[in-house]
């Protein structure tokens, strides 16, 4: 067990966050569907299972492996997955109140909640700061070799944002409410501007450098998560503000959700159907199955989520179809990774070692193997 963990990365923590979205997105579908709540909260606790069970595992690796787990921290393509270890417990813990407290209990619903919060928070904000900080003076990245990878540590703050309100109604009212709403409402701002300065360098690489590898196109499926995230977070806002704010707040805050989730959720879809078309593009080429196909859940849930927020606040039938249909495309997506990691887990492939990269190409992509394919 020891040396199967040698090269266990902190992108793993991506499947536990592609889990755990099916579950809150399934739950915030329109309409009663028969049996949809009781299977969403099954995967919940899968999430749950599956969040423990690499907790233990990177604790493992972290121990008998240093050297590797400081080469992780080292590599420009590997150490931006460290915003998945925190948006793993956000995402988790977000499923607690949404449907785990259905065979939990909502006390100790709010307690899980409450401590992944807390904890996944604190990660967050130090993989925002600590990422950027590495690349800038240790990791010396070139523009070409930018990646939608590098958003990882920037977005984590927004999945707090978006997650926080829910512990709201929990808290003694007055400013305790308050102060975690507008704190939210901080982590909102702080992960929309870092991402707003880092995604320019993501698209200028795209547009003339053309298509990345092939084993990192699904990663650009990850610029749908701070659009869809941020649109669900404007709309939770919106959701909590009464009663917490003052009542002039809380209209700003319902204004917003309208005003900044519609251009944003079309931009969303614009950008889901570039990254489609690479991604046919790769697969026509031989694009084989990577841990980066993961990248094809998260992202898409957070759009389901932000397509719910703006149903209920326009009220428009349009975005529940599109909540649908994105949770479908979820749903296929899910179930295609995770067979796929289960019989690489079987196989011992996605455990092994990176294969040496041919001489030529080692200074491009020696980098991104170790981050993407392992």
């Amino acid at each position: 067990m020891v040396t199967a963990v040698r090269h266990l990365g902190p992108n793993w923590y991506a499947s536990v966050m592609g889990t755990a979205v099916v579950a809150t997105a399934g739950a915030g579908l329109p309409g009663h569907l028969p049996g949809l709540r009781t299977a969403c909260t099954a995967v919940w606790a899968l999430s749950l299972a599956l969040l423990l069970t690499l907790l233990a595992a990177r604790a493992l690796h972290w121990t008998h492996h240093r050297d590797q787990a400081r080469a992780h921290l080292q590599d420009p393509a590997t150490a931006p997955f460290y915003g998945c270890l925190a948006m793993a417990l956000l995402a988790v813990g977000g499923g607690t109140l949404v449907v785990g407290q259905d065979w939990i209990g909502l006390r100790a619903a709010v307690v899980l909640d409450a401590v992944l919060f807390g904890t996944g928070t604190v990660v967050g904000l130090v993989a925002a700061v600590a990422v950027p900080y590495l690349m800038a003076v240790r990791h010396h990245v070139h523009p070409s070799e930018a990646t939608p990878v590098w958003l990882l540590p920037v977005v984590a703050p927004m999945v707090s944002a978006a997650l926080g309100p829910l512990l709201v109604p929990h808290l003694p009212a007055g400013q305790p409410r308050e102060t975690l709403l507008l704190a939210c409402f901080a982590m909102f701002g702080l992960s929309l501007l870092a991402t707003l300065l880092m995604l320019p360098l993501v698209f200028a690489r795209l547009v003339t450098g053309g298509p990345l590898p092939l084993a990192l196109t699904p990663t650009l499926f990850l610029v749908l998560g701070p659009l869809g995230q941020s649109t669900t977070a404007v709309g939770k806002f919106a959701d909590f503000a009464p009663g917490v704010v003052p009542a002039a707040s809380a209209q700003a805050f319902s204004l917003l959700a309208v005003l900044y989730g519609v251009p944003v959720m079309g931009f969303a879809l614009l950008w889901f159907a570039l990254a489609t078309a690479h991604v046919v593009r790769a697969r026509r080429r031989g694009m084989g199955f990577a841990m980066t196909w993961w990248a094809f859940t998260f992202p898409v849930g957070t759009c389901v989520t932000g397509a719910e927020s703006l149903a209920r606040h326009t009220g428009l039938a349009v975005y529940d179809g599109l909540a649908f249909v994105l949770y479908g495309v979820l749903v296929a997506a899910w179930a295609t990774a995770a067979v796929h990691t289960a019989r690489g887990l079987v196989s011992g492939a996605l455990l092994a070692g990176p294969r040496p990269a041919p001489v030529a190409l080692r200074p491009v992509t020696a980098r991104t193997t170790s981050g993407a394919d392992r």
